[in-house]
């Protein structure tokens, strides 16, 4: 595979930044494991350039659909068929990879199940509850990707983006667009670079989710995973940032 070349990114840029190139997946591709391959693939082309890599990435194709659906039953109504079917589309997908699914899944079904019953007891999800839920399907697709890529034979690191984005309050926000729609600080941050500095060449993380100052779980707003992208490689100060969508297997 080639994409690009030593002219792709201006050679002093990346001699100035730490060589980091930021990379966001997402669309209805990211359900099949010929999309991490892709990945995999694109991701040694840029190693082999020079480029530490941070791989945004969205859930897996319908999941955000799936689980909005969900909390937005009247009073979360019977939603067990609907998680086994999240469930079974995250395993079928891990045995795709050759990986063991409830290895990989255990402890992030569980926690799902906690939140969506919490919700149904009390009879809705609040603006705060919810950020939790749809924040799931990013959690359990970077979860097992991280995976695949490192049975592949890559040194990955995958980092929580609630810990390394942190929200800021505007003037104009009310309490649902604080959980729902939050907006992130997009200075160059030397505490994030210094810290991505110890991990591996390959950072895997999410879009779409950050933390506020309580350590509470946030949103970017719907489409948000390109927002994440772009906040990484501000903070960063990355060569580059490269959008991928609907990527081919």
């Amino acid at each position: 595979m080639h994409t690009l070349d030593e002219h792709t990114f201006p050679q002093d840029r990346r001699k100035s930044n730490g060589h980091w190139l930021v990379m966001k997946f997402g669309g209805t591709s990211v359900s099949s494991v010929d999309c991490w391959t892709t990945i995999r693939s694109l991701a040694a082309e840029r190693q082999a350039y020079g480029f530490r890599l941070v791989i945004v990435h969205s859930a897996l194709a319908t999941v955000s659909n799936r689980l909005e659906a969900i909390i937005n039953q009247p009073a979360i109504g019977d939603y067990q068929q609907q998680l086994r079917a999240i469930e079974a589309q995250h395993l079928e997908l891990a045995a795709d990879m050759g990986l063991d699914g409830l290895s990989v899944f255990g402890d992030l079904f569980a926690e799902l199940e906690q939140l969506l019953t919490a919700a149904k007891m009390n009879g809705q999800a609040d603006s705060r509850h919810r950020a939790k839920i749809m924040a799931m399907g990013e959690l359990m697709a970077t979860t097992v990707g991280a995976a695949y890529l490192e049975a592949q034979g890559m040194a990955v690191s995958w980092i929580d983006a609630r810990d390394a984005l942190k929200s800021v309050t505007t003037p104009s926000e009310n309490e649902r667009t604080s959980y729902l729609a939050a907006s992130c600080e997009n200075d160059a941050d030397p505490d994030l670079q210094a810290s991505f500095s110890g991990l591996a060449d390959v950072i895997v993380t999410q879009g779409f989710i950050a933390g506020n100052a309580r350590g509470e779980c946030v949103l970017l707003g719907r489409g948000g995973s390109d927002t994440s992208a772009a906040y990484f490689a501000s903070k960063l100060q990355a060569t580059g940032l490269e959008i991928w969508t609907d990527v081919p297997g």
